[in-house]
């Protein structure tokens, strides 16, 4: 089912504006919303979980009024949040199934059966009799997107999830992330472009509580891949190239400074032309040198 969301706003009581007239279509499959943090990637999430409210807009997903049916969508929707907490001296089996009964599940056979299903979907069938305490990070994660999934849901939303994983563990996750991607419609909202490159087909852009591009995401690509320049300089000639070209992103490699420069033709000054990919999508929306081609919503 599509996400749909219509001039969606919120503000906070101390003045911060979260949501400003966001507007935004999301099609079944893996979808990602990328931004820094702060951007308002949060607080669209907690409102898309029924966590939140919001000043005004509308959402909805299908026929379901996401904003008015909270307990309906909450029947169709697994979340897996930023931050949560696990209870250290329960193990995983026993808090999971804790999560089943919650979730209706109140058939003791089958509630086994989906509790040990979904252990061993996420590679922690074999620790399941281990208390959480003892989780490493990427373990943690892995039993999040796990209560998640109780219920077959059919939109998740999961906010940061790589954040602070090992590569490898990274590396586990996005494939589980894939997998479950397949026939339903996962929201992945991170500040983490390579997640968004690995997993996403299509994405948007977040800053300051706007949507500043959106779209497939190797479209995306395709309209910035004959505009990014670069070349090395000096690093503290960094400050004068800034002056004199349109720098999108600056990095050490190798010891030397790599720069980055947008621009629809040969900027000269020793730069040569480069492939962009999603970072460079990413790094020159933010800078305010590339929009939208056509409209988010």
């Amino acid at each position: 089912m599509e996400l749909r969301i219509s001039n969606l706003s919120k503000t906070y009581a101390n003045g911060v504006v979260a949501l400003d007239n966001i507007s935004l279509t999301i099609p079944a499959g893996m979808f990602g919303l990328l931004g820094p943090n702060g951007a308002g990637k949060s607080t669209l999430m907690r409102t898309l979980a029924t966590l939140q409210e919001c000043d005004s807009g509308s959402v909805f997903f299908g026929e379901y009024d996401v904003l008015d049916e909270k307990d309906e969508i909450r029947r169709l929707l697994g979340y897996l949040p930023q931050d949560f907490g696990l209870y250290p001296k329960v193990t995983a089996y026993e808090l999971l199934d804790h999560f089943a009964v919650l979730k209706g599940l109140s058939n003791r056979a089958r509630r086994r059966e989906v509790v040990d299903g979904l252990l061993q979907q996420t590679n922690l069938y074999d620790v399941r009799h281990q208390r959480l305490g003892g989780f490493s990070g990427g373990m943690r994660q892995r039993f999040g997107i796990a209560q998640a999934l109780l219920g077959d849901p059919r939109l998740i939303i999961v906010d940061e999830p790589t954040a602070g994983l090992d590569p490898q563990e990274r590396v586990r996750f996005h494939n589980l992330l894939s997998d479950i991607g397949d026939d339903r419609t996962v929201l992945l909202s991170t500040h983490i472009v390579s997640d968004v490159a690995d997993l996403c087909a299509n994405m948007a852009i977040i800053n300051h509580g706007h949507v500043l591009l959106c779209g497939p995401t190797q479209q995306l690509i395709d309209e910035v891949s004959d505009k990014i320049w670069v070349r090395f300089i000096d690093k503290r000639d960094l400050p004068s190239f800034q002056l004199r070209h349109p720098v999108i992103s600056s990095r050490l490699l190798s010891g030397r400074t790599l720069i980055h420069v947008y621009s629809e033709d040969d900027p000269g000054d020793g730069f040569e032309e480069a492939i962009g990919d999603l970072e460079d999508v990413y790094f020159a929306t933010i800078a305010g040198r590339h929009h939208a081609a056509q409209p988010c919503a």
